[in-house]
Order: structure tokens, then sequence, then C-alpha cells
């Protein structure tokens, strides 16, 4: 069953602490398009009057100051319509009151944090489930997310890691996610946090998803769960593990490196999309991605 609905997976870069281990310093051409732009746009399609968005803060170890800086930035953008859905624990996730909102919201967005946190109080809830009944349903519903909250939103998802010099069996853990897209994991701040082994670690474990490593002020609009269009000033890297020849990642004791031989990896950016299903990068004859002037 193919969602009517789209999914928007943005690569990071609103995080305003230090990132955590390895971080590079990024050159870029082009100017950098905040996720606020790029599903302000988007959310304008949509034939409303109001545009409602509803942000889940749950994800971040600093709720209070996130929802702040994300209703501000929505409001910059043109968006009055902007509430914060506060999910803690499983209760809220129950919460009547919030399903409704779901239910009348144009667009949810999830913030980044911990993909450990929002996995630990949304899944299987009835919050959850709302969201992705009318992400499948709704042809002019947005459900998007950015680092942590983009990572989430694959059936199967990476919950954590390190980054060494070489591959080790415990490097990596695996979790069930929000299943809102199949057959694909997600990691973000690819580029920034020298993250490829990483993905490609989950692939080797996971062969029948395909790795989609998005950089910082980069993103994803996936329509009927399969065609992904390319937006942002970074690049996003696809791993394909499909023709694996070698691989001891699941046979290997602790100390042992991991081998993987025949990785195919692909590059897409902006003017570019790629085909889930079949694997295909399309090259678009598009300009470049022009952002409507919003109206306060």
């Amino acid at each position: 069953m193919k969602p009517n609905g789209r999914l928007m997976i943005i690569g990071g870069h609103e995080d305003k602490g230090e990132a955590k281990g390895i971080s590079l310093t990024i050159h870029t051409k082009k100017t950098s398009l905040s996720h606020f732009e790029i599903l302000g746009t988007l959310i304008l399609k949509i034939p409303r009057a109001h545009h409602i968005i509803e942000i889940i803060a749950s994800a971040s170890s600093i709720p209070e100051e996130m929802e702040e800086l994300y209703i501000n930035s929505y409001k910059q953008a043109g968006f009055t319509h902007v509430g914060i859905i506060k999910v803690e624990n499983e209760d809220d996730a129950r919460d009547p009151d919030s399903i409704k909102r779901i239910k009348g919201a144009h667009a949810v967005f999830f913030t980044g944090g911990d993909q450990n946190k929002i996995i630990s109080v949304l899944a299987e809830t009835d919050l959850l489930n709302t969201i992705r009944n009318k992400y499948y349903s709704d042809k002019n519903f947005i459900v998007a997310g950015t680092s942590a909250g983009a990572m989430v939103m694959p059936e199967t998802i990476i919950t954590g890691g390190q980054i060494g010099s070489a591959l080790y069996k415990d490097d990596i853990k695996i979790a069930k996610g929000f299943d809102l897209i199949k057959d694909v994991i997600v990691d973000t701040h690819f580029i920034k946090r020298g993250r490829i082994a990483r993905l490609i670690h989950a692939v080797a474990l996971n062969p029948s998803c395909l790795g989609i490593g998005l950089e910082e002020d980069t993103a994803l609009i996936i329509s009927e769960g399969d065609k992904a269009e390319c937006i942002g000033s970074g690049m996003v890297f696809l791993i394909d593990g499909s023709e694996i020849a070698q691989n001891n990642s699941d046979t290997v004791n602790e100390a042992t490196p991991i081998v993987i031989d025949n990785v195919k990896i692909s590059i897409i950016a902006e003017g570019s999309s790629y085909l889930f299903r079949e694997r295909k990068l399309l090259m678009e004859t598009n300009p470049r991605f022009e952002l409507k002037k919003l109206a306060n």
C-alpha cells in the first residue's frame, strides 16, 4: 500500500549544541535553505486558508528551548498556526486532544535530539498510529523530521554507535522505528560527523535496505514512499547493499574487523531524484528549487 502523503527527511543543522564525536569543517558553494523554508513552500501548495503545523519535540534533551526556537522560526516564515504537542511519556501519546490536533493538522514536524527517546515514548502508541493513518490516507498531509526526527521514520533505524578506525560487531545498534517507510535506513549529519562507515555497516546487516546518508541543510521529499527529490545545499549518499559479494558482519566476534565487498554508492544533490524500489537515479531538468515568498 502506497502512502498518499509526503515524507520530508532533513539532515539536521538546527541544533545549537556541539556535536558529539567527530565533526568536519564543510565548505559549500550554495546558500543553505532552512527546513522552515522548504516545509513552508510545500505546505503553501495545500489549498487551505490557514495551514496548521504541529511540532513534536520529544526527541530533544532541551524541549522548552527547542519549542521556542521552532515556533519563532515558523512564525518568521509566515505561519501563525503552529502548535507544540508535548509527548514525554506513553500517557501523553494517548491524549485524545493531541490525537484530535494531529487529525486537523497539515504537517507534523519531529525535531532533532535523541532517537532512542522519541522511539521509547511514541512507538506503538495511538498518536503514532494516527500520524501513520493520516500519512497513508491524506494526500495533503506532510510528515517531516530533522536529525533524530528523520532517522526514526523508517521501519529499521540506527539508534546508536561509535565511529572508529575499523568496523567491529558492537559498533552499531539497530532497532525498529516508526515504519512510515520500508526498506531504507536513514543517517543524518552525514558528512559533518563522518558517518559513511556506520551507514555501510547498517546496510550490511540489513542488505534489503537502501542506506540514505543526509548531509546537513539537505532534505529528501518522498512521494508515494518511493520517489525522493533532493533539495538543499548538500548531498545525499545512497548506499545499496543488494549486490554485496562478501560480508562477515554477522559472523565475526567482537575483536575481529568487519570486511564488506561490492557496496554500491550513489550521490545525489539538488536537481536530481531517486526511485527507491528501482534503485534508479533521475537527472532532473528543473531549475534550482525556488522559494515562494510567504505572506505575513
